[in-house]
């Protein structure tokens, strides 16, 4: 799960974290609000998506030399009319695809006196089953294009969590950032409650761009993006109140009310399969024989008959969608069980779209009969290869049709 840059800017308040004051605001009078209780005389202001770049993004329905989501002003009036601008526009950056996302929410942050700008990040390594750090004195650029053109810039320390975090780590850090004297300390200090908050929080990300070193030589977070295990959210009641669904795929956000694993994707073949190793499989299968799969969908092990109908209908949801291919080993789960779901969401919803299903474990004569039964134009498949090759030749056919 990720939240907002303010949300985040909380957290480090928390954890003594260096971060610069700044309200959040969701009208244009809570905006100006917020810049008085500032003390100026410069503010920034800053769109709240769930997406990176918004410095260079642009918004739909202003021209293309419009400035992006994050600006400075130099008066109150100009937070107001950059508040007025932003407040419900779209904003399009290179995370949010084409279609952008809709701003709902600013953060008014008090101006910075900018020396420089480093990069700081954490995140799970899972090679080595640690906390990495990775840090970069090139702070404000992709930290993708520092490392495939300067891979030397750029510092990898994980922390062994049998031991923790000690503070020739932190130095580390620190002289890699060309940091020198107090800032040394501040950075000792810095690396040792960011990875605090990140082992109590359960945080798979936490990324900084940019930590800045200010004019007076100290160390701010100017920025803050943090992602969540969605698999712990229940230890942190806290962290999921900070949960925006209108930042999240609606498809998605329904398949989480039903507890199913959904990722949305940008191929043709929707796929339902229990097991994420499966599920892993099947969407390799099917680029193997050449097309590419809609989303990845675990309904889980034990799956209940309204949960697979929940899983089907959000498939079937999806424009793109022009074959499904439902892959199931009934271990845990009962292949009788899929059936009876599948048979009554297609019986249901109209389905225009040729459907796959290989069946095989617990059940899977009975699951097979109540398929064939149903009356609907469903093709049995023997295995998994059988299954992808009948499926992308359906979805081929029909789309040559």
């Amino acid at each position: 799960m990720n939240i907002h840059e303010y949300q985040a800017k909380e957290l480090y308040r928390q954890y003594g974290v260096p971060t610069p004051q700044g309200f959040a605001a969701f009208t244009v009078d809570e905006a100006v609000e917020a810049a008085r209780k500032l003390p100026g005389p410069l503010w920034v202001v800053k769109a709240q998506i769930h997406a990176g770049g918004r410095g260079k993004g642009k918004f739909k329905e202003f021209s293309a030399g419009e400035k992006g989501g994050v600006r400075l002003a130099r008066s109150i009036d100009e937070v107001a009319l950059f508040a007025k601008q932003m407040l419900g526009a779209t904003l399009v950056t290179a995370q949010t695809g084409g279609e952008g996302r809709k701003v709902r929410r600013l953060y008014i942050e008090n101006g910075s006196a900018i020396d420089r700008e480093l990069y700081l990040s954490a995140i799970i390594d899972r090679g080595s089953s640690r906390v990495a750090f990775i840090a970069s004195t090139e702070g404000g650029m992709d930290i993708e294009e520092v490392a495939h053109k300067t891979p030397e810039k750029i510092l990898t320390i994980s922390i062994d969590p049998a031991a923790g975090y000690f503070p020739f780590e932190g130095r580390k850090i620190a002289f890699a950032l060309g940091l020198a004297g107090d800032q040394v300390k501040q950075c000792v200090k810095l690396i040792g409650d960011l990875y605090r908050m990140f082992v109590e929080k359960d945080m798979s990300l936490l990324e900084i761009n940019p930590l800045v070193v200010t004019k007076s030589g100290d160390l701010l977070c100017l920025d803050g993006k943090m992602n969540f295990d969605s698999n712990a959210l229940f230890r942190h009641p806290e962290i999921l109140k900070m949960r925006d669904i209108d930042e999240e795929d609606p498809s998605e956000v329904e398949a989480s009310k039903y507890d199913l694993s959904y990722v949305k994707l940008d191929g043709s073949i929707g796929c339902m399969v229990n097991g994420a190793g499966l599920a892993m499989a099947t969407m390799d299968i099917i680029k193997l024989y050449g097309m590419e799969p809609a989303n990845f969908l675990d309904v889980g092990g034990g799956a209940t008959k309204d949960k697979v109908k929940a899983a089907f209908k959000i498939i079937l949801s999806d424009p793109n969608v022009k074959g499904i291919l439902i892959n199931i080993f009934g271990g845990i789960m009962r292949c009788d069980v899929i059936a009876e779901g599948v048979v009554a969401a297609a019986r249901e919803m109209a389905i225009n779209a040729p459907l796959v299903v290989r069946l095989e474990g617990t059940n899977v004569e009975l699951g097979k009969q109540i398929l064939a039964q149903s009356g609907l134009t469903i093709t049995p498949a023997d295995n998994l290869s059988d299954a992808a090759a009948k499926i992308t030749a359906a979805v081929k056919m029909k789309e040559a049709a």
